[in-house]
C-alpha cells in the first residue's frame, strides 16, 4: 500500500469515533507494524491534523473537530462519476479497478447530500465484452510505461498479415476505438496500430530509450498531420 493511500485510510478510521483507537488496532486494520503507525500518526499532527492521543492509550480526532470535507459542486462530482464509469468501461481492468477504489476513496469523506447525489446521475457507460475488457489495454499500456519493444502479428486494412517491430509510445481512445501510436522499425516512421488488429504480439526482451527525434514529443508532432494507413 502506499503510504498516501495509508494516511488517508488512517484519518478515515479515525473520523466520527467517539472513543480512542488504540495503535495495535490501527496496525491490524492498515497491516502494518506499530512503529509505522506511530511515525505516520506522529507525522500527521506534525502537519496540522488534530489527531489526539498516545502510545498505549490510542488515538482519536480533537473532541469537535473534524477533517474539512472534500468540496466539489455537484457538477464535478457528477463529472468524476461519469469520468470512473467511462474508465471502468474502456480503460482496461487494472485502471477501470483503480478508478473505482478511487471513487469510493473519495465518496468516503463527502458529505451525505453529495454523496446521495453521486448514485443519481443517469449517464451510464455500460462495461460490455470489449477487448479493453480482455486485458489486451493493459498489457499494451505495460508495454508502453516500461518502453518493451514489441513484435506484432498486424492485420492490415486489406487483412494481409505483416509482421512489425515496434517501440510503443502511447495509447489513445476515439470513442469508438483504440489505437497504440509507436515508432513502427520496419516503416522508419510513426505509425497508429488498432489493438484489434493486432494477431499476435510478444516483447522481444529489449528496451528502447526514447530521443528526440522518436519519442512522444516527436510523435504527436507527427500525427498532427495526415499520416499514412500502417
Amino acid at each position: 500500500m502506499r503510504r498516501a493511500d495509508r494516511l488517508f485510510l488512517l484519518i478515515h478510521a479515525l473520523r466520527g469515533r467517539r472513543s480512542a483507537l488504540t495503535a495495535q488496532r490501527l496496525a491490524e486494520t492498515l497491516e502494518v507494524s506499530l512503529r509505522t503507525v506511530y511515525r505516520d500518526v506522529a507525522d500527521l499532527q506534525r502537519s496540522g491534523v488534530p489527531i489526539e492521543g498516545e502510545a498505549g492509550v490510542g488515538y482519536m480526532l480533537r473532541k469537535g473537530s473534524d477533517i474539512p470535507p472534500l468540496m466539489f459542486t455537484p457538477g464535478e462530482l457528477e463529472a468524476l462519476v461519469v469520468g470512473t464509469r467511462f474508465v471502468r468501461a474502456f480503460g482496461g481492468v487494472r485502471l477501470g479497478r483503480e478508478a473505482a477504489a478511487a471513487l469510493l476513496k473519495i465518496e468516503a469523506v463527502l458529505p451525505p447530500e453529495l454523496r446521495e447525489r453521486s448514485q443519481r446521475t443517469r449517464i451510464f457507460a455500460p462495461e460490455v465484452e470489449r477487448m479493453e475488457n480482455s486485458g489486451l489495454i493493459d498489457e499494451l499500456h505495460a508495454a508502453v510505461t516500461a518502453s518493451r519493444v514489441l513484435r506484432l502479428d498486424y492485420r492490415d486494412n486489406d487483412s494481409r498479415i505483416t509482421q512489425r517491430e515496434i517501440e510503443p509510445l502511447c495509447l489513445a481512445f476515439w470513442g469508438g476505438s483504440w489505437t497504440l501510436g509507436a515508432w513502427c522499425r520496419l516503416r522508419c516512421d510513426f505509425r497508429n496500430f488498432r489493438p484489434d488488429r493486432i494477431v499476435a504480439y510478444v516483447p522481444t526482451g529489449e528496451v528502447f530509450v526514447e530521443d528526440a527525434e522518436r519519442g512522444l514529443d516527436a510523435y504527436l508532432r507527427a500525427v498532427s498531420s495526415p499520416r499514412t494507413e500502417p
